[in-house]
């Protein structure tokens, strides 16, 4: 049985949908998979056992010159991309109406979604086949597994979910793996962000127990507030620019985790390394880290600022 998945976006959904190919790898021998994914996450599809072909899509950067020529091109070739197969099955695990309009609609093979009372747009299910109702009181990754359950036939494991990524990076763990800490300090939203001064707080508490940390980082940006909150201190590493397989290389190897809510905390959970998830404004909810040795640290009166460094490596010794 040959498969297509849609699941463009965002980096945390993309993950949290992995574990849903390995019920279905275990349930039905030989079950293989095709993946259309936003470009920028393309990598990540690929370290799963089970997913044969990536297809890179751009909606999000096609969206700003819909109509110049480069972009026209580049949807003429993903779409004849797209149709050169049939498949038994087409999973729209998005529930976007773009997504669907835009990909779903275009593939060859039996269309399955959520129904319009699951997706996250309703009028996605337009474009599905067959349309499943899914649980929404339940964790994204949970949801995703019962949506795939549905579609391909089989129970739900009771379980929890395998990402089955991590074997991936096994060959490739830096030379100094398990003698390092990673401090993900970066995300989108400013009210997301745990202030420089706990950071600092933090890495200094960490001095004594002679672990190194490392500080990933993407944009300029980021990459000064890594220096600052490095500034004085010999035991942390201000990492290179780094693409998306070498952050996890890095994570892979880290003997822990401390982050913000940002995508890279949930690829820290499919790697199955300990991870405490930083929350102030955001509520993890039904979204927040999924995996083995994931724990959450949460501000009172949602802030991210109310979260002392001391909470932080109490909760870091225990993993240690």
């Amino acid at each position: 049985m040959h498969v297509l998945i849609v699941k463009t976006s965002s980096m945390g959904d993309v993950l949290h949908t992995l574990p849903a190919l390995t019920d279905a790898m275990q349930a039905i021998p030989g079950i293989r998979f095709d993946w259309v994914v936003e470009e920028n996450f393309a990598q990540i599809p690929s370290w799963h056992p089970a997913v044969d072909k990536v297809l890179p899509v751009a909606i999000r950067r096609w969206r700003k010159h819909w109509f110049g020529s480069q972009q026209r091109e580049e949807r003429v070739l993903f779409k004849r991309e797209l149709q050169s197969r049939q498949y038994d099955v087409v999973i729209d695990a998005q529930g976007l109406i773009k997504s669907a309009a835009l990909v779903t609609r275009l593939a060859k093979g039996v269309k399955h979604g959520q129904d319009s009372r699951s997706a996250r747009e309703p009028f996605a299910s337009w474009w599905y086949d067959k349309r499943h109702e899914i649980n929404k009181q339940q964790h994204a990754v949970e949801r995703t597994r019962e949506l795939f359950a549905k579609s391909l036939d089989y129970a739900k494991p009771e379980t929890q979910g395998d990402y089955a990524i991590a074997g991936h990076f096994l060959s490739t763990l830096p030379n100094d793996a398990h003698q390092y800490l990673v401090f993900l300090h970066a995300t989108t939203r400013d009210n997301k962000h745990w202030p420089e001064s706990h950071w600092r707080e933090l890495i200094e508490r960490v001095q004594p127990t002679g672990l190194r940390v490392k500080l990933p980082w993407g944009a300029e940006h980021e990459h000064q507030r890594a220096l600052r909150m490095a500034e004085g201190f010999d035991h942390v590493e201000v990492l290179p620019k780094l693409a998306l397989e070498q952050v996890a290389q890095q994570l892979a190897g880290a003997r822990a985790v401390v982050s913000v809510d940002t995508g890279l905390s949930h690829l820290t959970a499919a790697l199955d390394r300990p991870n405490i998830t930083l929350f102030g404004p955001t509520d993890p909810g039904l979204i927040g880290g999924y995996g083995k040795n994931q724990h959450e640290l949460r501000g009172a009166g949602g802030t991210m600022q109310a979260i002392s460094a001391v909470s932080v490596m109490e909760k870091l010794r225990e993993l240690l």
